[in-house]
């Protein structure tokens, strides 16, 4: 009996709460490598009343529908929140007002383009993708509306000598 509840409480879990998702493409490197295969936390940023899900925070790592076709999911991480003033100054985040530090961004994986300042519109995030120079992230498509977002990357799987809690 127990172990027919323990199978079905597992099998829930991961096809309800988590997703398993493979990461196409390096623009996530070094923290995600291509063909990684991850779960995503489906219920992180849920609304059901605000009773359960968290807030979306700067440096989490989001799975999202790709604003220009819904039919393909990008994977990137949160640099700046609604209402965020941000700009770009050949590579150098700038933060409202402030230098961003990004520890998660490699120097060999830095770029030097630049971009004027902006403020993130209400209901949308600027995501980027860690190895700078081949990133197509919202430099390029803009910021990302909230409800494009479905998940919060939580656990590399696969391959084993990867697997671990996703930061």
């Amino acid at each position: 009996m127990w172990d027919v509840l323990a199978v079905v409480a597992a099998v829930f879990v991961i096809l309800v709460l988590y997703q398993p998702v493979r990461v196409e493409g390096t623009s996530m490197l070094p923290m995600l490598e291509d063909q990684d295969r991850l779960f995503i936390n489906k219920f992180a940023y849920s609304h059901l009343g605000g009773l359960i899900g968290d807030r979306i925070v700067r440096g989490d790592i989001v799975v999202f529908y790709y604003p220009h076709d819904t039919t393909k999911s990008y994977i990137k991480r949160v640099i700046a929140l609604p209402g965020d003033t941000l700009s770009i100054d050949h590579g150098q985040v700038w933060l409202n007002g402030k230098v961003l530090k990004e520890a998660y961004v490699p120097l060999r994986f830095q770029d030097d383009r630049s971009m004027p300042e902006m403020v993130v519109p209400s209901g949308n995030y600027f995501v980027m993708g860690d190895h700078r120079t081949i990133s197509s992230d919202s430099r390029d498509f803009g910021p990302v509306p909230r409800n494009l977002i479905y998940g919060r990357a939580a656990f590399v799987y696969w391959p084993m000598d990867q697997a671990g809690v996703v930061r």
